[in-house]
Order: structure tokens, then C-alpha cells, then sequence
């Protein structure tokens, strides 16, 4: 009996610990060893359905899918998203200043729909009906953007090349246009931190194997991503600055298509773990307890209110375990006399997990705050870059490189670096730190940072040259467009270590509860870039553009100072590094209990309910 008992997991030994003080209390002792033959064998079949459902479900095999899905979904995303600024210069007649507020003020809107998909999955859809939904309305709107550039923008026919000059659209033709690219970006955006987070649910941490490759998948998460987009940015930018604009847009509507086909595809093999309710009401009552009890002083950790046994108070969430940060807050944990009598009260006192994740979230906050002026960095890419290639020499012979599709060299940045980095730089740095992730997160987000700052040193610099080389009279500067690669290249660069790093460090710290909230707070520090990089240049235009000065950055760009721009940004995301290097040697990690997700296995006859944790 003892052997087999060993074999058993932390719940089965507290079932065999309670049927032993019944068969003391009682004296009943043959029933009570029946009883717990029972539970072994109930405990040891309970395990090996779960492995067998795990070795049938998840891992590479559906992870797979998830990552060609993100791939054809990215596709489709860049093929609108990527050339956008052209269009509106182009075929809506905005002017550089506007369009490029209003493409930041679009992307922005794209990922701040992700905290909207984020909750929605945490507390009530799960991660795969949130994907479907949304991938769904995704669809819807590229469909209406196809059929309102068919239908009402594009007259005459092939306008909209930088030639050919279209007629101003109807109201109906734009009013369609708007609502789908805000489809596009509301269903694009709600479904991309739950598809990260739903990627990563393939994998079980408990597992070296698994653990070791959930790590990995977020890297190849966004180099799915980016070889999507790379299409988008060679191919399709091309035929759309030649006109062929609902060509594109097609393109982009079938390429979804086939993404959420593929998504389904692998709707029997995914692991599917149920929302933990709503998170909200949970942080809101730790802060009203804290509150009620501003006079109490926080017992001892070992003190504090916790319910018993390995399950946790909040449904499909692991333990957290006390940390002395904030603690203020574990107040609401400290149990009073008035906690003992009568029926507890959540708005009065907390358990120390419920607690924990409202830590959580308020520790995260500050290193997530300092990554936004990193996306006013990268949003440059799909405005003012492109606007910048697009008056310097891209005709080579009879052939004309569109200025968006200088991002390629971003991407192809990303594809190597991603490469250079998990087979050179993690093996690397293990050995040298013994960090078996090889640079922790928080590192590889200040490396980022600092990239980044040198690509808008480069932006400045390939300015001022441009600019030298602007001939009287003439609109486009004789300097080679292929200048923009090394600010190109440096933005790629970084982003493999800003948001790969993001990626993981949201997701790994934040707690079971609010999975997908932390993966959206990488889209959603791009979503807060492009406000501030739209409030920047509103701010630096009503600055510098006042009588006759036309300001840094003017319609005409040979009439400015976009290098000024540059080097501004250039100095603010400095002065953010300096702050960011503080918050970073500030943060603690989060200390779960166990490192497993949760198998539930109700055994309904006896109401034994086993967890392997």
C-alpha cells in the first residue's frame, strides 16, 4: 500500500490523510481501507485519463496551427495597415501631417481593442470562442473595405498611384471605408493577446519539455508574424502604389479567410482552459478592504487569510504566495473580529492570492508604462518613415520601389535577429549566467530601448542628408531611398528584444486569472505609442509651425525639420531608459504555487474532486 501511495500526488496523500482520522475517530478500519483503495485507484486512473488527454491534445502539433494562423492574419492586417498613410494622402487628398495622425490614431485603436478581447476571454468567452468571435468580424470588415474601394473611391479607374489624381469620394464611399478599417482594427486587435495566450496554454509548464517550448513559441510567435507581414510589405505594397488598391485589399480579405479556416481546423486538438470570471470585482474588493481597514496592522504573512488546501479561492487559478511589496494592500488580508463572525465577506476580506493579483498588476504597471515612448519609436514605421522614402530617389530605371516597402528591411531584421538570438545569444548567456532563458525579459527590454534610440539617431541622421541633397524646385531629394535601411534594420533589431520580451514577461507575470490581460498590455503599450506619437506631433507642429515658419513637419517635407523630430524622440526614449532601469531593479517576481496548470477531475459518485498541480 505504501508503494502505490507514494506514487500519488499532493491531493491524494491529503485523501489518504483524512481517510486515516476517520478510521481513528471511528474505529471502522476495514472500511476505511476499502475507502481508500477506492481513492488510490480513482487518483491513479484520474491520472492517467489526464496524460492520455495531454499526449492527444496540444503541443507543436496545434501550437503549429495557431502560428500559421497569426502568420495569414498578419498578412491581411499589413496588407491595409502598411500603405495606409499613402492612401490617405493619395486617394482621401489628407495632408502628411493629418494622415499621419490619423494612421497613429487607427493603429492605436487597433491595440487598444486588445485589452477589450483580453477581458472578454479572462472573464467570460475563454481564449477560443474570443479568437473565433473576433477573427469573424475581422473578416466582416475587409470585406466592406474591399467593396467600398470597388464601389466608391477609386475614380477614375487606377488613381490613387501617385500620378493619376482621384475625384474627391462621396460621404456614403468614405463613411463605408472608416467603419471597416475600424472593423479591421477592432476585430484584428481583440483577438491577438488571446491568440498569444492561447498558444502558450498548448504547453505545460510542468513538463520540462513543454515548459522549455512555451518559452520558445512566443518567439516564434512574432516571427510568424513577421513573415506575414513581409509579404504584405514586398508584394502587396507594390500593386497598391501602383493603384491596384482593391487589389490588395482582396488579397488581404482571402488571407484571413483561410487563417480562421485554419484556426478551426485544429478545434478538436486544442487545450481549452475555462475562464476564471470576472477580474475586476476581485481587485476592486482587495483595494475596498485595504480601505475599510486603513487602521488595521498586516499580521504576520503566515497570518494572513487563505483558504485551505491546494485549490485556490479564485475558479481555475493557482495559489499565490505572499510578497512584501505593497503592503498596504495585505490589510485586506488580515482577518479582525469581525471577519470571524458570520459569513465572510469578500468586500471585507480577501484571501492572500486575491491580493497577490491586485499586486500583480500594480507592479506591472510601471515597467509597462515605460515601454509606450518605445512604440512612439515604432510607429514612425507607418507614418513618418514612409513619408519620408517617399521623397527621396526610389525609381531605378523603369522600376519604382514604394516607399513602405522599406519596412521588408525591418522584417528580414526581425527573421535574422530572431535567429541570431535563440541559436547564438540564449545559449550564450546561459552558459555565462545560468539563466536557462539566457537573458531574462526585463534585460532584453532595456536592450531594446536602447536600440531603438539609435534607430531615430539613424531616422535624424538620414534626414539631414536628405535634405542636403534636395535639389531647388524639385519635390524629391536625390538621396537613395536604400539610406532608410539602417534605421529599418535597428527598429527590427530592437523589436526582437522589446517585444518578444514583452510577450513573455506579461504573460509569465501575470497571473492565471488574467492571462490574456497581460498579453495585451504589449498591444496595448503600442496602442498608448501611437496616441503619443499623434499628441506629439500635434504638439511639435502648434510649436514650430507659427507665421510664415511651416514647421518641422510641413506638407512639403523639404520645407521642415524632421530630423529635429527624430533626435526629440530620440532624447525622450533616453530619459525613459533612465526611469525604466529604476522600475526594473524595483520588480519582484511573481511565486506561484506549483508550476502546473490545473487538471480537474470531478469523480461524482464519491464527490471527490482530485487536482494535479
Amino acid at each position: 500500500m505504501a508503494s502505490s501511495v507514494d506514487l500519488l500526488n499532493f491531493t491524494n496523500e491529503a485523501a489518504q490523510k483524512q481517510v486515516r482520522e476517520d478510521n481513528r475517530c471511528t474505529g471502522e478500519s476495514e472500511t476505511a481501507n476499502r475507502n481508500l483503495y477506492e481513492v488510490e485507484q480513482k487518483a491513479i486512473a484520474g491520472k492517467s485519463k489526464a496524460s492520455l488527454i495531454r499526449k492527444s491534445t496540444g503541443g507543436w502539433k496545434f501550437a503549429s496551427l495557431l502560428l500559421v494562423n497569426q502568420g495569414l492574419a498578419t498578412l491581411a492586417f499589413f496588407g491595409v495597415g502598411v500603405n495606409l498613410v499613402l492612401f490617405l494622402t493619395r486617394v482621401l487628398d489628407q495632408e502628411n501631417a493629418v494622415a499621419a495622425n490619423s494612421v497613429s490614431k487607427w493603429t492605436g485603436t487597433v491595440y487598444l481593442c486588445s485589452l477589450i478581447g483580453a477581458f472578454l476571454s479572462d472573464s467570460y468567452w475563454g481564449r477560443y470562442l474570443t479568437c473565433a468571435i473576433f477573427q469573424l468580424i475581422f473578416v466582416v470588415g475587409l470585406v466592406l473595405l474591399s467593396l467600398s474601394s470597388w464601389l466608391f473611391l477609386f475614380h477614375p479607374s487606377g488613381c490613387g498611384n501617385g500620378e493619376i489624381v482621384c475625384m474627391p469620394a462621396s460621404p456614403v464611399g468614405v463613411a463605408i471605408f472608416y467603419l471597416s478599417i475600424y472593423l479591421v482594427a477592432f476585430g484584428y486587435g481583440g483577438y491577438q493577446p488571446t491568440i498569444a495566450t492561447f498558444g502558450a496554454d498548448q504547453f505545460d509548464e510542468a513538463n520540462p519539455k513543454e515548459g522549455a517550448s512555451k518559452a520558445v513559441f512566443f518567439c516564434y510567435f512574432y516571427f510568424a508574424l513577421n513573415v506575414g507581414s513581409l509579404f504584405s510589405n514586398t508584394i502587396l505594397v507594390y500593386y497598391e502604389d501602383t493603384g491596384k488598391w482593391t487589389l490588395g485589399f482582396v488579397v488581404s480579405l482571402g488571407s484571413a479567410i483561410i487563417a480562421l479556416l485554419s484556426f478551426l481546423l485544429g478545434t478538436p486538438g486544442y487545450r481549452y482552459l475555462k475562464p476564471c470570471g470576472n477580474p475586476l470585482p476581485r481587485v476592486a474588493q482587495v483595494f475596498v478592504a485595504a480601505a475599510r481597514k486603513w487602521d488595521i496592522v498586516p499580521v504576520n504573512s503566515d497570518d494572513l487569510y487563505e483558504v485551505e488546501g491546494p485549490d485556490s479561492a479564485i475558479k481555475g487559478s493557482r495559489k499565490i504566495y505572499h510578497s512584501n511589496e505593497i503592503e498596504f494592500l495585505d490589510k485586506a488580508a488580515t482577518i479582525t473580529e469581525d471577519d470571524l463572525c458570520g459569513p465572510k465577506n469578500p468586500w471585507r476580506l480577501c484571501t492572500v492570492t486575491q491580493v497577490e493579483e491586485a499586486k500583480c498588476v500594480l507592479k506591472m504597471l510601471p515597467i509597462w508604462l515605460c515601454t509606450i515612448i518605445y512604440s512612439v519609436v515604432f510607429t514612425q514605421m507607418a507614418s513618418l518613415f514612409v513619408e519620408q522614402g517617399d521623397v527621396m530617389k526610389s525609381n531605378f530605371g523603369n522600376f519604382h520601389l514604394p516607399a513602405a516597402s522599406m519596412s521588408a528591411f525591418d522584417i528580414c531584421s526581425v527573421l535574422i535577429c530572431t535567429g541570431i538570438y535563440r541559436q547564438v545569444l540564449v545559449p550564450l548567456a546561459g552558459k555565462l549566467s545560468g539563466n536557462t532563458k539566457g537573458i531574462s525579459e526585463l534585460k532584453r527590454m532595456g536592450i531594446g530601448l536602447v536600440i531603438g534610440m539609435l534607430a531615430m539617431v539613424a531616422a535624424g541622421a538620414t534626414e539631414i542628408a536628405r535634405l542636403k541633397h534636395v535639389l531647388p524646385g524639385e519635390k524629391i531629394s536625390s538621396l537613395n531611398i536604400f539610406w532608410q535601411i539602417p534605421q529599418y534594420v535597428l527598429v527590427g533589431a530592437s523589436e526582437v528584444f522589446m517585444y518578444v520580451g514583452q510577450l513573455e514577461f506579461f504573460n509569465g507575470q501575470a497571473p492565471d486569472g488574467i492571462k490574456s490581460f497581460g498579453s495585451s498590455l504589449c498591444m496595448a503599450s503600442m496602442s498608448l505609442g501611437n496616441y503619443a506619437s499623434s499628441f506629439l506631433v500635434n504638439m511639435v507642429m502648434g510649436i514650430t509651425a507659427r507665421g510664415k515658419d511651416p514647421g518641422w513637419i510641413p506638407d512639403d517635407l523639404n520645407r521642415g525639420h524632421l530630423d529635429r523630430f527624430y533626435f526629440l524622440i530620440a532624447a525622450l526614449t533616453a530619459f525613459d531608459f533612465v526611469i525604466y532601469v529604476f522600475c526594473a531593479k524595483w520588480y519582484k517576481s511573481i511565486n506561484l504555487e506549483g508550476s502546473e496548470k490545473e487538471i480537474q477531475i470531478i469523480e461524482t459518485e464519491q464527490d471527490v474532486v482530485l487536482r494535479r498541480v
